[in-house]
C-alpha cells in the first residue's frame, strides 16, 4: 500500500523535473502522460483493496480509503486525458509563436506537479498537510492560468491568486481553530490534526469553536472549489488557461477541493450536530446554483459558458452532501466521475475550436458539426452528459441525487434546484445549437484536429459512453466510500 500511495505522488514529481531537466520536448511530455496513467493504476491497484475503514502508512501521514481510491481514479482519469491533449496544445502554441520555449518548458514542469499537488490533498491524513497540497494548487496553477502572458490573462491571474489566496487563509484559520479544540479536548500534539484521531476525538469538541472551525473551513475550500461567495475567479481563471489545464482545473481540481469538506464534514457534525453544516451547504449551494444558472443565460462565450456549467454541477454537488446520505455521497461521487471526464471532452473540444478561430466567442464560431465531424460528435457528446440526458452516467447520478434529496426531506430544496437545473438547462442548449449547428460563417477557418487530440476526444468519448452503460465495480466502491465518511442511512 504504501509503494503504491508514495509511487501516486512521486510518478508526477519525477515526470515535473524531466521537463525542468530536457526542456518541451515529446518525450517528456510523454512522460507527463505516463505519469498520469500510473495515478489512475496506483487508483484502481488500491481499490482492489480498500474496505470500509481506513488504513495508513509513514506514521499515519498517509490514508487509503474508499474516498482516496475514487479521488485518485477520477485524477488518473482526468489527467491521463489533459496531459495527453498537451502534448499537440503545445505544438500549436509554439507554431503560432504565442510561447517560446522557456514557457513551453515551464508548462511542462507545472503540469504533473499540479497533479502531484492533488494526489497529495486526496492522501494526506493530516489535514495540515492537506492545506499545504490545496496551497500547492493555487501558486501553480497561477502559473499556468497566466500561461499566454497577455493582459487579460494575468488578469485572471492575478484575480485567482488574490481570491483563492484569501480563502486559502480563511481555511488555515480554521485549520488552527480545529487543532486548538482537539488539542483541549485530549488529541496529542503532534496528531491533533489527523483525521483519524479528529475522528475519535470529535465529539469532545468544544461546540462553539468547532462550529465557527466549519464555516471557516466550509468558506476555505468552498473558494478552492468555486462555490459562492468567492466564485467570482472560476470564469476568468478557465476561460484564459490552456484548454487542457481548464480541463483539469474544472474536472479535478474543484472535488479535490470539495473532498476535503466531505471528509471534515462528520467531525464538525460530530461536535455540533448535523444541522450546521447542513444548513450552510445548503445555502452555499444553492446559492452557486442560482448564480452559475444565471450567468449561463448571459454569456457570450464558450469557455465561460464551461466554467458556470462547472459552478452548477459545484452547487449540486454541495446540496447532494448537505443531503448527506449513503445514496447522496454515493450519487455525488458518481456525478464527480462523470463531470470530470465530459468536462474535460468539452474543453478539449472547445479548445481545438480556439485554436483554429482564436477565439472563444460564441458568435465567431457556428457550424461546427458540418466543418469537423469529430469536433462536433465531441462536444454534442459532452454536452448531452453534462445535460443529464440518458444513456449517460450524469442521468443516473442526478437522479439519485433528487431521490437522496427527497428521502432527506429536502423536497423544497428539490424544487429550488430543479427550477435552477432547468435554466441552465435551456441556456446550455441554446448556446451550444448555435455552435454546432448554426450556418458556418463565410471564410470560416478549417478544423483541423492533430492525431494525439483526436485520439484524446475520441478516448473521452469512449469513457464517458462506458460509464453511462455501466458504472461496474465503481457503484460499490462510491458506496463504500459515502460509509467511510459517515454517511447517514
Amino acid at each position: 500500500m504504501t509503494a503504491l500511495l508514495l509511487t501516486a505522488i512521486l510518478a508526477p514529481l519525477v515526470a515535473s523535473l524531466a521537463a525542468l531537466a530536457g526542456g518541451w520536448r515529446h518525450a517528456t511530455a510523454a512522460l507527463t502522460v505516463l505519469s498520469a496513467v500510473t495515478v489512475l493504476g496506483c487508483g484502481a491497484a488500491l481499490g482492489f483493496g480498500v474496505g470500509s475503514g481506513a488504513r495508513f502508512s509513514l506514521g499515519g501521514l498517509l490514508r487509503v480509503d474508499a474516498l482516496t481510491v475514487t479521488m485518485l481514479i477520477v485524477i488518473g482519469t482526468v489527467g491521463t486525458l489533459a496531459t495527453f491533449a498537451s502534448i499537440s496544445y503545445i505544438d500549436h502554441e509554439l507554431a503560432r509563436g504565442h510561447v517560446d520555449q522557456p514557457g513551453a518548458r515551464l508548462y511542462g514542469v507545472l503540469t504533473p506537479a499540479f497533479l502531484a499537488a492533488m494526489v497529495l490533498a486526496v492522501c494526506a491524513n493530516n489535514i495540515g498537510v492537506v492545506w499545504v497540497a490545496i496551497e500547492a494548487t493555487t501558486v501553480i496553477t497561477a502559473f499556468l492560468v497566466g500561461h499566454r502572458r497577455t493582459r487579460t490573462a494575468l488578469e485572471a491571474t492575478w484575480k485567482y491568486v488574490v481570491i483563492c489566496s484569501v480563502g486559502i487563509s480563511v481555511a488555515f484559520l480554521g485549520t488552527v481553530l480545529l487543532y486548538f479544540a482537539a488539542r483541549y479536548a485530549g488529541a496529542p500534539a503532534a496528531h491533533a490534526l489527523n483525521l483519524d484521531v479528529l475522528a475519535v476525538h470529535a465529539h469532545g469538541l468544544n461546540p462553539a469553536v468547532a462550529r465557527l472551525a466549519g464555516g471557516l473551513l466550509l468558506i476555505g475550500y468552498g473558494a478552492k472549489a468555486g462555490l459562492f461567495p468567492f466564485h467570482t475567479w472560476l470564469a476568468d481563471a478557465h476561460s484564459q488557461a490552456p484548454a487542457p489545464v481548464s480541463a483539469l482545473m474544472s474536472g479535478v481540481l474543484l472535488s479535490v477541493a470539495f473532498s476535503v469538506l466531505i471528509r471534515l464534514r462528520t467531525i464538525i457534525d460530530a461536535a455540533t450536530g448535523p444541522a450546521f453544516l447542513r444548513g450552510g451547504l445548503l445555502v452555499v449551494g444553492l446559492a452557486t446554483l442560482l448564480v452559475a444558472a444565471l450567468m449561463l443565460t448571459v454569456t457570450a462565450d464558450i469557455k465561460r459558458m464551461l466554467a458556470y456549467s462547472s459552478m452548477e454541477n459545484m452547487g449540486l454537488i454541495t446540496i447532494a452532501a448537505a443531503a448527506g446520505t449513503t445514496l447522496a455521497i454515493s450519487a455525488l461521487l458518481l456525478h464527480v466521475l462523470a463531470h470530470g471526464v465530459a468536462k474535460t471532452v468539452l474543453f478539449l473540444a472547445g479548445g481545438q475550436l480556439q485554436a483554429a478561430h482564436d477565439s472563444t466567442a460564441i458568435a465567431d464560431i457556428t457550424g461546427v458539426m458540418r466543418r469537423s465531424r469529430l469536433v462536433g460528435l465531441s462536444f454534442g457528446t459532452g454536452l448531452i452528459v453534462l445535460l443529464g440526458l440518458p444513456p449517460f452516467a450524469m442521468f443516473a447520478s442526478e437522479l439519485a441525487i433528487a431521490r437522496s434529496l427527497a428521502g432527506a426531506r429536502l423536497a423544497w430544496v428539490l424544487g429550488v434546484a430543479m427550477l435552477l437545473i432547468a435554466i441552465a438547462f435551456a441556456a446550455l442548449v441554446r448556446n451550444s445549437g448555435r455552435v454546432l449547428l448554426g450556418t458556418p460563417a463565410a471564410g470560416a477557418p478549417t478544423l483541423a484536429v492533430p492525431v494525439t487530440a483526436a485520439t484524446v476526444l475520441i478516448l473521452g468519448i469512449a469513457v464517458s459512453t462506458g460509464l453511462g452503460v455501466t458504472a461496474g465495480p465503481l457503484t460499490h466502491l462510491f458506496t463504500v466510500a459515502a460509509d467511510t465518511v459517515g454517511a447517514a442511512r
